[in-house]
């Protein structure tokens, strides 16, 4: 379908999950600039260990969100701050990892029975239509969880599929938000000629917030794709090499790859022998001591087998000392209760 304006010009409430993420910054940044009253929950507690997510609050603070605290997957709480602030849209944008807390949240609106309209975490492709390989087939089949739960309850709803986002596209599962243009060569995924569309996040935040009142959007799944916006890989690189005025060379990566690459960032260190790695971590270490602590946590929790977690971590625990020495302690015993 396409929406081009809102039928509706109310300013209801609205409520962001998940606004110091990537999308959600974009969508929280959206709502407060289209004069909306815009609550904004994060989590409890301390963000000192995250710099940039409190930098976002402020910001978000700053432009005139309201900012509560507390989580999506306690029902009492979240009866309690729908009703007490009279929300009247609630818009997720939490990550994978959190997709299916959404299940109380939805709980928690069908009970207070007053939320207009619900846009789910999705902002990508139409889970019901794609047909993924792992690991975003889990996601996929998370975020269909969610979507039979508000269509079996009657929730108010729509499901916004802004299908690329608008970043050099990546294959070794980096984050968006972590990408930048290539400077050195280009990785073509096969020949290149598939065709996709980009939309870059201010464009998803403003057109998400434009569907939350329109009618036509109303249990419906919305599609971003601007006609400008169409283009395949080689067509990218293009543009790219106008941009810097000059030509990069193009490295092919195959449908093989791709499906390695899908299982995760692991199958560099399982490819590479145990010298390598450790001097691929070292480098990484001295590069940003102060804050590898944390990142090599985040990597090794979400990325590296746990076989070899068992079999490195008396290494890798010495290597980081003292900057992972509480960190690495408690990852040992949650891998160890994990095996």
């Amino acid at each position: 379908m396409t929406v081009s304006a809102s039928v509706s010009t109310a300013k209801g409430r609205v409520l962001i999950v998940g606004a110091t993420g990537f999308i959600g910054q974009f969508v929280a940044e959206a709502s407060l600039g289209a004069g909306r009253p815009t609550y904004v929950l994060v989590r409890p507690g301390p963000v000192g260990g995250c710099p940039s997510k409190g930098s976002t609050i402020r910001a978000l603070q700053d432009k005139g969100a309201t900012i509560l605290h507390g989580l999506i997957n306690d029902k009492e709480f979240m009866e309690k701050i729908l009703k007490e602030h009279e929300i009247d849209i609630v818009i997720s944008a939490v990550g994978g990892g959190n997709i299916l807390d959404q299940l109380t949240l939805i709980e928690a609106i069908k009970t207070v029975g007053t939320i207009k309209r619900f846009l789910p975490s999705e902002f990508g492709h139409d889970v019901d239509r794609a047909d993924p390989v792992e690991p975003g087939l889990n996601m996929y089949k998370d975020k269909r969880r969610i979507r039979r739960l508000l269509e079996e309850y009657g929730v108010p709803h729509t499901y916004i599929c802004c299908n690329s986002i608008a970043s050099w596209p990546y294959y070794d599962n980096t984050h968006p938000s972590e990408v930048v243009p290539p400077l050195d060569q280009f990785q073509i995924y096969g020949d290149g000629s598939v065709k996709a569309y980009f939309v870059a996040g201010t464009d998803i935040g403003k057109f998400t917030i434009k569907t939350i009142d329109d009618i036509r959007a109303l249990n419906k799944n919305v599609h971003f794709r601007p006609a400008s916006n169409l283009y395949n890989i080689n067509e990218l690189a293009s543009l790219w090499e106008r941009k810097i005025g000059r030509t990069l060379p193009r490295v092919t990566v195959s449908e093989n790859d791709l499906l390695a690459a899908a299982a995760g960032r692991s199958h560099f260190f399982y490819k590479h022998k145990y010298k390598q790695r450790i001097a691929f971590l070292r480098a990484l270490l001295h590069h940003s001591p102060m804050i590898f602590s944390l990142r090599v946590v985040k990597l090794i929790s979400q990325s590296m087998a746990l076989k070899i977690l068992k079999w490195e971590l008396s290494t890798l625990t010495k290597l980081f000392e003292p900057w992972m020495s509480a960190s690495m302690t408690f990852f040992s015993k949650w891998t160890t209760s994990n095996l």
